[in-house]
């Protein structure tokens, strides 16, 4: 067994497996050589041997806690509930940290918070030094909205490994949701420097929220991928040969087939799909809320597959079996993201769409879907993927999104009988202190002014209410609508005046939703991709006097409108004739010229030919450039 062990050591993993088998062929009750054996087969991707050795050395071995515990990590995706059983039992034969830590994120996947957080309590109770279970135990703490503690959280595990800039990453994500600005500064310049020296990991998604260029997050993007996902496989990059029968086969892969943004503005596409000339799938690995719109999912697909316990190779499997000509990734680097699926090269063509509003760094994907604003031409070296720029703007959107439902008053909103109503309903995450600091700017040049915020908690509440005072705002002027389901909360875009636009990190849903109702937004347009979706929007909407290009026309343009109804009006009529007629909400517009940006990748693809960028025209064939 020393040699087998001594061979996989110096990375001769097959050298290794041979002796392995050898050993346990000469005799059968080797329980270290099977477990070796596990081990070997999961680093060289053969899962299903690696989950039947290390359960041949539980066999072997009933008191082996590590083969409990690596069975538990193979079994977590496809069998969570047994992966939990595995761990447990690995804790009774040997109570550690790293195997509580396990536990609680196991937990955590499967929304049992309280469990969750009492795993990880028991881990810092045995390892109180560990960066990994400080960290992990953060991470729950956020999951269950618990900000505060995750700050504290990410602080520990920061102070214990501050070479793993990712933490840092969490922790100013954490902040920001409850808009918390103290270290702000200090902590984005930080990560910017992390970013252009290499010196460790920046998440890609905050990469878009703290002023870096179209470079600076294809840099951090690119690191991040080598280490979380890696290169892609050369068995797993082999293209199969497949034929489209007179039709394509197009899978739709998310976590968000549910009540979620991404579902508002998609499940009409893929009710509109042209059913002659393709076949419309669903993959789904986020969880079923048996909500309406999971239901409608469900139905407006030709088939729709329930993943979240597939493994890789069955995912795999299942893309072959549906003979899957393209895959539209509909997530990139946001959350329950699994870029791995997109290594294991599920379909000859894959392509990025709507989740995620930046480069992704990789070889995964063949294809982004953007627009002549969101991906100019000049953007293209900062992608791996090949950019396709939409006619009009890249974002789809649902016609049957509700637009009748009751309108509330202003006072059960809580907001004053009179005055100008601005209104921000971003995510907290998405308010910068220099943000925040020119919509408080705005307030005082317009008396009488209400900011309308989306609530996002006690503490994001009385922060912004004490920086709203530092900047010389009464704080009552901030007023704080609660969640609600969207037909509600989209009637409440009718008591604002102007919505106020994010920035770095522009709305995407929430402009769409804003505009859908008839209110116009505010925005400036920056540099990357992330900055740029509202003027998009606004473009296709056929309100480009809106959009400005700096904090000071920006604030000039929100104080001018303020002190003029009638252009307001005249906006909002325009914005209400538009949802009939603008090519922002003309969905079957958009649905067809996304079939035609289909056909040309696969035409590409057909005739031998690498992908390459193009713009599709609205009645006609694309450029290619």
């Amino acid at each position: 067994m020393g040699r087998a062990f001594a061979l996989y050591q110096q990375g001769k993993p097959e050298e290794s497996s041979v002796l392995c088998r050898a050993i346990l062929a000469a005799s059968a009750d080797q329980p270290a050589a099977a477990f070796l054996l596990g081990v070997v087969d999961f680093s060289l991707g053969r899962l299903e041997e690696s989950r039947r050795h290390f359960a041949l050395a539980i066999v072997l071995q009933p008191d082996l806690a590590d083969a409990f515990s690596n069975l538990a990590l193979l079994e977590r995706t496809a069998r969570p509930r047994l992966a939990a059983i595995l761990i447990r039992r690995a804790l009774r034969l040997q109570p550690d940290a790293l195997l509580f830590t396990r536990l609680g994120t196991l937990l955590r996947d499967e929304h049992r918070g309280d469990e969750a957080l009492d795993a990880h309590r028991r881990a810092l109770a045995l390892q109180p030094e560990s960066a990994d279970a400080w960290h992990e135990t953060a991470h729950t703490s956020r999951a269950a909205k618990r900000m505060a503690q995750a700050v504290q959280g990410y602080d520990h595990a920061h102070r214990l490994a501050p070479e793993r800039t990712e933490t840092l990453c969490n922790r100013l994500f954490a902040s920001l949701s409850l808009c918390d600005w103290r270290t702000h500064e200090e902590t984005c310049r930080r990560l910017v420097e992390v970013i252009d020296r290499d010196e460790g990991l920046v998440l890609p998604l905050l990469s878009l929220l703290i002023g870096t260029s179209p470079a600076q997050q294809d840099r951090a993007a690119r690191h991040f991928h080598r280490a979380t996902v890696g290169p892609v496989s050369p068995a797993a990059a082999v293209r199969r040969p497949v034929s489209p029968g007179g039709r394509l086969n197009v899978a739709y892969l998310s976590a968000d087939f549910h009540e979620h943004a991404t579902a508002y503005l998609t499940a009409e596409l893929f009710e509109l799909h042209d059913r002659t000339r393709f076949t419309v799938f669903g993959y789904s690995y986020g969880m079923d809320d048996g909500s309406p719109m999971r239901r409608r999912l469900e139905a407006g697909f030709d088939r729709f597959r329930d993943l979240r316990h597939a493994d890789p190779d069955t995912v795999a499997a299942l893309c072959a079996e549906d003979n899957i000509h393209i895959l539209v990734d509909l997530k990139g680097y946001t959350q329950h993201a699994r870029l791995s699926l997109l290594a294991r090269r599920l379909a000859p063509i894959q392509v990025a769409y709507l989740g995620y509003p930046g480069p992704l760094g990789a070889d995964l994907l063949d294809y982004a879907i953007g627009d002549g604003i969101v991906t100019p031409p000049e953007h293209q070296p900062f992608y791996r993927e090949q950019l396709v720029r939409m006619p009009d703007s890249y974002q789809v959107n649902d016609r049957r999104r509700p637009a009748d439902a009751p309108v509330p008053t202003r006072a059960a909103c809580g907001l004053p009988d009179k005055g100008v109503v601005f209104c921000a309903f971003h995510a907290a995450f998405k308010i910068s202190p220099a943000l925040f600091g020119l919509w408080m700017r705005i307030l005082r040049r317009v008396p009488g002014s209400t900011l309308w915020l989306l609530e996002a908690g006690s503490d994001a509440t009385a922060n912004l209410r004490r920086e709203a005072a530092r900047h010389g705002v009464e704080p009552a002027r901030l007023v704080f609508a609660p969640q609600r389901p969207q037909a509600g909360h989209l009637a409440r875009y009718r008591l604002a005046d102007l919505a106020l636009d994010s920035f770095p990190y522009t709305g995407h849903t929430t402009t769409s939703d804003a505009l859908w109702m008839g209110l116009p937004v505010l925005t400036m347009q920056g540099q990357t991709f992330a900055s740029r979706v509202a003027s998009s929007l606004l473009h296709a909407a056929g309100l480009t006097e809106t959009v400005t290009h700096s904090f000071a026309e920006y604030k000039d343009r929100a104080v001018r409108l303020a002190g003029e109804p009638t252009t307001l009006a005249a906006f909002r009529r325009r914005l209400e004739a538009g949802r009939t007629t603008a090519p922002l909400f003309d969905s079957p517009r958009f649905t067809r010229a996304l079939e035609r940006a289909y056909k040309i990748m696969w035409d590409r693809h057909a005739a031998g030919l690498p992908p390459e960028a193009f713009t599709v025209e609205p009645n006609a064939h694309p450029v290619q450039r």
